[in-house]
């Protein structure tokens, strides 16, 4: 498992910190399908902050497709999260997606609008 570091102080709530470094750690490979993640308990206990914070980074992750909740073992890696859609067809990383998806409520938040947001993008593409 890549290491979990969380800043307190940072504006980027706890939870988004976790959530953004599990689905980065997807999309470079670091974790792969089938990979465990921690128990939110034991993970909590590690950061020193609530059960509830890991709980809702699992949550997101789950919606997002990035992971799976399952009896027994705990809360994996989801199959296809790597990049290949089920028609074997690849497309966008899952944790591609979530990040997408993050960047959009983070900047909707702060009320920045979409066309400052696709020039940001953009700009981050050129970049490289």
């Amino acid at each position: 498992m890549t290491d979990i570091v969380v800043a307190l102080g940072s504006a980027v709530p706890v939870y988004e910190q976790i959530r953004a470094q599990v689905a980065a750690a997807v999309a470079v490979g670091t974790l792969k399908p089938g990979d465990r993640l921690p128990a939110s308990r034991d993970l909590a206990r590690d950061l020193g902050i609530a059960v509830g914070t890991v709980q809702r980074a699992y949550k997101e992750l789950e919606a997002s497709g990035v992971v799976e909740s399952r009896r027994r073992t705990g809360t994996v890696i989801a199959p296809g999260a790597g990049g290949v859609s089920g028609s074997g067809v690849a497309g966008p990383p899952a944790a591609v997606v979530a990040q997408a998806h993050a960047l959009v409520a983070v900047a909707r938040k702060a009320r920045v609008p979409d066309d400052a947001v696709l020039d940001l993008v953009r700009g981050a593409l050129a970049a490289g």
